[in-house]
């Protein structure tokens, strides 16, 4: 096999390994079995929204490589989960019906990579390089929001909702369609898949998504959120992410990390019921807000260690 030949299959290689490991970069992992599953649960939700999330991904590996990151970085998945998100975002905002959705996709996807670029510029090369802070979701919020305060005209209507809205009901499902949520989908059987993943991975990342999914629920409730929004998960599927970050992500897992999430599950909750309440895209800014305030906090305690 030629030199150009094996360069050429090498590359292949890093773009299907970033294309697979993508989404379950979502939930910080760099693990092929969670991603496929991740990527499972768009298609189940919507076969064209996993045609989406695919090419949102392909759009971020070549906007990361545009912006000199390696393959070697882009087999890891941190290229590719901001671009997925993307395409599940457009998804959900414009619906799969026309060509221009698929390639606003890619464009969409294409666009992380410089601002990822940006964004973890401004963190690893300013007075914040001491909190050592992720960039985390913020390429696709940041993305994502421009693609949806600019296309408001050509928005679709949400599918109507077939979860119950009686309290218990709600609360049992909101346990699974929070996980589900982080990605765009309000539906339990994917909450299922990607929880199985996160346990493939680690059983600490899973035990991690249930917390946050359990106390942020509880939070919800006692904030009064409305029960349907409890049972489709958008009130609080940040607070998963939050949970996962702190507990065992960012922060050395310990007692101490896993007892200093709890707060800030709530402030997320907080932030989130503030944002609905507003009327600004949300999307996974309170997750994002709250966790970049959780870590600058964490670097003055001596108990809670950096990962």
């Amino acid at each position: 096999m030629s030199t150009t030949s094996l360069s050429t299959t090498t590359a292949i290689v890093h773009w299907g390994q970033g294309v697979l490991r993508g989404p379950s970069q979502v939930y910080f992992q760099q693990n092929l079995f969670t991603g496929v599953l991740v990527l499972a649960a768009f298609f189940v939700a919507d076969w064209r929204m996993g045609v989406l999330a695919v090419l949102g991904a392909l759009g971020g590996i070549a906007g990361g490589l545009t912006m000199r990151f390696t393959l070697e970085n882009v087999s890891t998945g941190m290229q590719s989960f901001c671009g997925a998100l993307v395409g599940a975002a457009t998804f959900a905002a414009l619906g799969g019906n026309g060509w221009w959705v698929y390639a606003l996709s890619i464009v969409g996807g294409f666009a992380t990579g410089p601002v990822t670029w940006v964004v973890n510029a401004a963190f690893t090369r300013t007075v914040l390089k001491n909190f050592e802070l992720p960039y985390t979701t913020a390429p696709f919020v940041i993305v994502s929001t421009i693609i949806a305060v600019s296309t408001l005209r050509l928005a679709v209507p949400s599918a109507p909702t077939k979860l119950p809205s009686e309290p218990v009901a709600s609360f049992f499902l909101s346990l699974l369609t929070n996980i589900s949520q982080v990605v765009l989908i309000d539906n339990p059987v994917c909450g299922a898949l990607i929880l199985l993943g996160l346990f493939i991975a680690s059983w600490r990342v899973g035990a991690a998504a249930v917390l946050g999914s359990l106390f942020g629920s509880l939070v919800a409730i006692v904030l009064g959120e409305p029960w349907s929004e409890i049972a489709n998960g958008l009130a609080n599927y940040s607070g998963v992410l939050t949970a996962i970050a702190l507990a065992v992500t960012f922060l050395k897992s310990s007692i101490a990390s896993w007892l200093y999430s709890l707060p800030w599950i709530a402030v997320t909750a907080i932030v989130t019921l503030f944002m609905h309440r507003v009327g600004v895209v949300t999307y996974t800014w309170p997750y994002i807000l709250t966790t970049w305030a959780a870590l600058v906090v964490a670097y003055y305690m001596r108990r809670l260690k950096r990962a």
